[in-house]
C-alpha cells in the first residue's frame, strides 16, 4: 500500500518543463512549481521579449518575477529521493574514483555522461533527460562529462572554444577568428585533439 502511494505522490511531484522529480523546488506567482534552474532556464529564453510565462498555465508575467524556494514542498521531494535511491540502481551507474559525478544527483552521486557548457554542470542518464526534452534547453552545448567546464569557454567572448589556432597554438572561438587571431592557422580542436591528443584535463570530448 505504502509503495502504491509514493508511486502516486511522484506524479504530483514532478516538474512540468523537465518530467523529473523537482530539484530545489521554486513557486511562480501563479502558484506552479518548477525546478529552479528548468523555470530560469525557460524564463531566460524569453528575456528579449520581457514577458515571462508560466511553462504550466501560460500565465505571463511583467517584471520577471522572483522566485522563492517552496521548503515544504523540498522537504517532500527529499524523501521520495532517498525512497527512490533505496531501490537501488546497479553499481556501475555510481560515480567512482576518476569519475565525474552528476551535480544533480542527492545521495550516493551517480556517474555524469554529459556536461553542458551553458548549465556549467554535470548530468547523468537521467537528469540529463530535460536537455533532450525540454525547448528551454534547445540552444545547450552538451560535450563528455568532465569536471572543468569553464576551460571550454572564451573569457572575451564568452562563446565556446572550439577552434585550434597552430599559430598562437591556443583554443580559440569563432570570433577570435575575425578579431585577434584573423588570418591565422586554424582547425577544429577536435582535430588538434586526435593529432596531438592535448592534456586529459582540458577534457576536450566534443559530442
Amino acid at each position: 500500500m505504502a509503495e502504491a502511494s509514493i508511486s502516486v505522490g511522484q506524479d504530483h511531484f514532478s516538474c512540468s518543463v523537465c518530467l523529473d522529480l523537482l530539484n530545489d523546488p521554486v513557486i511562480t506567482p501563479c502558484g506552479h512549481n518548477f525546478c529552479k534552474v528548468c523555470i530560469n532556464a525557460h524564463w531566460d529564453q524569453e528575456d528579449v521579449k520581457g514577458i515571462y510565462s508560466c511553462p504550466q498555465c501560460r500565465e505571463t508575467f511583467t517584471p520577471r518575477p522572483v522566485l522563492r524556494r517552496n521548503n515544504m514542498l523540498a522537504e517532500v521531494v527529499e524523501k521520495l529521493k532517498k525512497t527512490e535511491l533505496q531501490a537501488a540502481s546497479p553499481a556501475h551507474c555510481y560515480a567512482g574514483p576518476g569519475d565525474v559525478e552528476c551535480d544533480f544527483c542527492t545521495g550516493r552521486k551517480h556517474k555524469a555522461v554529459k556536461s553542458c557548457l551553458v548549465c556549467q554542470a554535470s548530468y547523468c542518464d537521467d537528469h540529463l533527460k530535460p536537455h533532450y526534452q525540454s525547448p528551454a534547453f534547445k540552444k545547450h552545448k552538451l560535450v563528455e562529462a568532465c569536471e572543468e567546464h569553464q576551460e571550454k569557454i572564451c573569457s572575451e567572448h564568452d562563446k565556446l572554444m572550439e577552434i585550434y589556432s597552430r599559430t598562437d597554438q591556443s583554443l580559440i572561438c569563432y570570433l577570435c577568428t575575425m578579431e585577434e587571431h584573423k588570418g591565422h592557422d586554424t582547425v577544429s580542436a577536435k582535430a588538434e585533439r586526435t593529432k596531438k591528443q592535448f592534456p586529459v584535463s582540458l577534457c576536450f570530448s566534443w559530442m
